[in-house]
């Protein structure tokens, strides 16, 4: 029992509180000790060990028949036994727990700035407007519990179950319900991932997160999440797991690409938009993993140790803001949080989801991370892929989630709210319109005429995916105008990453190789390319326009014969990269993390062999995250370096654009690349036995990536928000004011805020419109002083009062502008109380910091080309 626990008949019991307050207890760079607010809808009688993890694990479990589809599902794949094995003695009935389900957040739409809409049709990108989804979703939950209210308890159970390991056509698969054309419903169909679909044919590989992220542009961030979201819609999918939302806190950390770098607010904006576009065209999104799942190396058996302060300013936060983009469900992740795994984590599911943020969907577990059926009364709503572990033929919901009901363990309510949060998304989505695709398509058997129609949704997605390519490159470096090319007499490519694959794009299941150019990491996150195209083609295609002779070098390791067919070429372009990804896979020693930072396959001595001669080597990089540069960054023949990242399908055509300046650059780099790999504030944790629960203190706080270069004054190479243009920016005329409003929505909140008072804690507290809505305008000007068409990226930092105990900057704002050459812009980015706040662990809520609050205005997190300072309110 943790923090949203409220014990029965008044009875306060230590336990239950020392445990919460252990759960996020406040480590030394944190400014004040945790107060535990019992506040949810939990009520119990048990006792606490009653809920512990030993008091279910051990049950012998079974899945009821209505669990298993008898279409897709062979009738040797499980048991079909409807009698649940015995449960444990602190289940019985007389030690019975009552449920009442979370109420719905209150707050009224206010036209012109909370207007009520639903997923179909958001607010435009870039709108100030913050979109309401609670009348949709209150008519999806009316839908929701008539259905359910004709439903079995089986049945109910059976939303929550999955059918087990590869028994469907897609990675994870609910049931229906007969019939499905009346009473009933037709289950749903669950699949990855967060760049495509996952093992489906004729779809587009889509860059990876960390990619879209870097565009630092919300147009093209909402827009691959609705081309993402058709897709997924054309192929019968109901429910696509993804955006990835990971911190990226450690720079080895194995699927940081599929997240959207190391800072919390861009990765909550990028969250934010891919699902509002995602959910616009028809699917659920997923938000996914929560929380605290930043290193592969024993993900199934370690504990993410993080202070409460933190874990709200930092790792929940894209939650938050996925819940305000109306995000259909959750996953939650395989660690454990401060002792207690994710999946039946009181606090994190029930306690900051539920209620503080007043999440509406479900949440499901990521696949085998349900440890116990008591998980239900901790917040989980659904268990992926159904059974315990892959092919065992039993499950902790099923048959022994129904005993638990009956049992009085787990409360027939709590089943209602389980089935109703799932149903709810489902009519919130649209998808119980007859014209919603069926699954058209085998994950597991691809090859099964029967099943798979291969329906082509490709349309013209690549156009988007080559755009995206080229935004989100990242210039590094350009010494001399080396770049963009002109024209070259000859040119040569050098270096494996260059070319394609030795037998084509999709030779490694999941990815989990790498032998040409990369454009995604390996595991779960991926997609089939339907068509990969490699740098060597591209650049090929577009040297012949310019008549220019164009040689290749595919070898990484002969640096004799790589340096020697550089040799009086106008141009060598070096193509490095480095890999990563899901921890089931292990590539060259590489399993999941990141075993080092540096290139792979030699990259480095390769770079530094051809530049020993050629003077105009240009470095391209495909890589999963930061990597350490420092062996040839510096070298006088480097005369450019581009950071392509990981770029999906058209990688070639996208770095091509770039290299010829038929894009100009405008990329900015999503973390900091760093000097050393120990100049980083968080690294791999490794070791543990194999039956150990592996510690991982989360010790930095606050002070991840950029955040601790600033806080400690180490110097990176290259800073989170770096890159360079084939033109130039200057800013001026400055200006921070305050929005007044015309209507006086919930002004007693907000002028208590500002005299120094925290949110209160209530249903929806964190997401209350007061504390969102735009309450300060901050304007400037950008002129391009260039010869050249181009974007420019600002960025907007938060410099906290030193009261605060904050680092130096929080990135709180940024925009994508393009500007003609010698001409000038006006730039209008809008901060909220929230953009403003710190949490508070003693009051539970967001309050504003005592002393002035500054902004600066920089091209990167390092480069300051204006400040100024929020203005004081007369309220305060």
């Amino acid at each position: 029992m943790l923090v949203s626990c409220r014990l029965k008949l008044g009875l306060v019991l230590l336990l239950p509180f020392v445990q919460a307050a252990t759960q996020f207890s406040v480590n030394a760079t944190s400014i004040s000790p945790i107060a535990v607010v019992p506040s949810s809808s939990w009520h119990a009688s048990h006792s606490p060990s009653s809920t512990s993890a030993s008091a279910t694990s051990s049950l012998s479990i079974s899945v009821p028949i209505s669990a298993v589809p008898s279409s897709s599902v062979p009738s040797s794949a499980i048991p079909l036994s409807s009698v649940p094995g015995p449960v444990s003695a602190s289940s019985s009935a007389s030690n019975s727990t009552t449920f009442s389900p979370f109420p719905t957040p209150s707050q009224a739409s206010v036209p012109g700035v909370y207007p009520a809409t639903d997923p179909k049709t958001p607010p435009p990108v870039n709108s100030p407007l913050i979109p309401d989804f609670a009348p949709a979703w209150a008519a999806a939950y009316n839908k929701a519990k008539k259905k359910i209210a004709g439903f079995t308890l089986e049945e109910k159970v059976s939303v929550a179950t999955g059918v087990g390991w590869q028994n469907g056509r897609c990675v994870g698969n609910i049931p229906s319900v007969e019939p499905a054309g009346g009473r009933g419903w037709p289950g749903l169909c669950l699949e990855d991932s967060p760049l495509g679909i996952r093992f489906a044919d004729f779809v587009t590989a889509f860059p990876t997160g960390v990619n879209t992220a870097a565009t630092f542009s919300r147009r093209l961030i909402r827009l691959r999440g609705l081309l993402m979201g058709k897709e997924h819609v054309g192929k019968g999918v109901n429910v696509a797991l993804g955006p990835m939302m990971n911190m990226g806190r450690v720079a080895a950390g194995g699927r940081n690409w599929e997240g959207f770098g190391a800072d919390p607010f861009l990765t909550g904006e990028a969250a934010y938009e891919t699902i509002l576009g995602m959910q616009s065209a028809g699917v659920q999104a997923c938000a996914k993993h929560l929380v605290d799942n930043e290193q592969e190396h024993k993900r199934t058996q370690s504990s993410s140790d993080v202070d409460d302060r933190t874990q709200h300013e930092i790792y929940t936060h894209p939650f938050l803001k996925s819940v305000m983009a109306g995000v259909a469900s959750m996953m939650c992740s395989y660690n454990q949080i401060n002792g207690t795994y994710a999946c039946e984590n009181d606090k994190v599911m029930n306690d900051i989801v539920k209620r503080e943020y007043g999440f509406q969907g479900y949440i499901m577990s990521d696949w085998q991370a349900t440890h116990s059926t008591h998980s239900a009364n901790e917040g989980l709503d659904m268990t992926m892929p159904g059974d315990v572990t892959f092919n065992s033929g039993d499950s902790y919901f099923g048959a022994n989630l129904t005993a638990a009901v009956r049992s009085g363990s787990v409360p027939q309510a709590r089943v209602d709210d389980i089935a109703t949060r799932i149903l709810a998304a489902w009519y919130l989505l649209g998808q119980d319109a007859p014209s919603y695709p069926e699954t058209n398509f085998d994950a597991f058997r691809p090859d099964d005429e029967e099943t798979n129609a291969h329906i082509d949704v490709q349309e013209d997605h690549f156009k988007l995916v080559r755009e995206i390519g080229a935004a989100s490159t990242v210039l590094l470096k350009n010494i001399n105008n080396a770049l963009p090319l002109k024209k070259p007499r000859s040119i040569v490519l050098i270096g494996s990453d260059a070319g394609p694959g030795k037998i084509g794009p999709n030779q490694f299941g999941d990815q989990g190789g790498n032998d040409g150019v990369l454009a995604m990491g390996w595991g779960s996150g991926t997609a089939n390319f339907t068509y990969l195209v490699s740098p060597l083609e591209a650049i090929q295609r577009r040297a012949r326009k310019d008549r220019t002779s164009v040689s290749w070098f595919l070898d990484d390791f002969d640096l004799a014969r790589a340096g020697n067919i550089a040799i009086g070429k106008s141009a060598a372009l070096v193509f490095i990269n480095s890999d990563s990804g899901e921890e089931y896979i292990t590539v060259d020693g590489n399993q999941g993390d990141r075993k080092n930072l540096t290139a792979w396959h030699g990259g480095d001595n390769l770079v530094k062999a051809v530049a020993a001669q050629n003077k105009n080597t240009i470095v391209i990089v495909h890589s999963v995250g930061p990597l350490i540069v420092e062996p040839w960054i510096e070298h006088p023949n480097v005369t450019a370096v581009l950071w392509a990242g990981a770029p999906g399908q058209e990688a070639g055509n996208s770095i091509t654009d770039v290299l010829y300046g038929v894009y100009n650059p405008s990329g900015r780099l999503p973390y900091t690349i760093a000097k050393r790999v120990s100049d980083y504030s968080a690294q791999l944790v490794l070791g543990g036995g194999p039956e150990d629960i592996l510690s991982i203190p989360y010790t930095e706080g606050l002070e991840i990536d950029y955040r601790h270069f600033d806080a400690k004054n180490i110097t990176p190479r290259f800073e989170f928000g770096f890159g360079l243009s084939y033109t130039k920016f200057s800013y001026s005329d400055l200006d921070v004011s305050k929005i007044k409003h015309q209507d006086t929505t919930q002004s007693d909140l907000e002028h208590a805020w500002e005299a120094g008072k925290a949110s209160p804690v209530s249903q929806g507290s964190s997401t209350a419109l007061w504390l969102h809505r735009p309450a300060y305008q901050v304007t400037f000007n950008i002129r391009n002083i260039g010869s050249r068409y181009g974007t420019e990226i600002p960025q907007l930092y938060v410099n906290h009062p030193p009261s605060a105990g904050e680092p130096p900057a929080l990135l709180k704002g940024f925009t994508d502008v393009a500007i003609p050459a010698g001409q000038t812009r006006t730039v209008t980015i809008n901060l909220s109380r929230y953009d403003l706040s710190i949490w508070d662990t003693v009051q539970q809520g967001w309050r504003k910091p005592d002393g002035p609050i500054k902004v600066t205005i920089g091209a990167s997190s390092r480069d300051a080309r204006l400040h100024g300072q929020i203005p004081v309110s007369s309220h305060s």
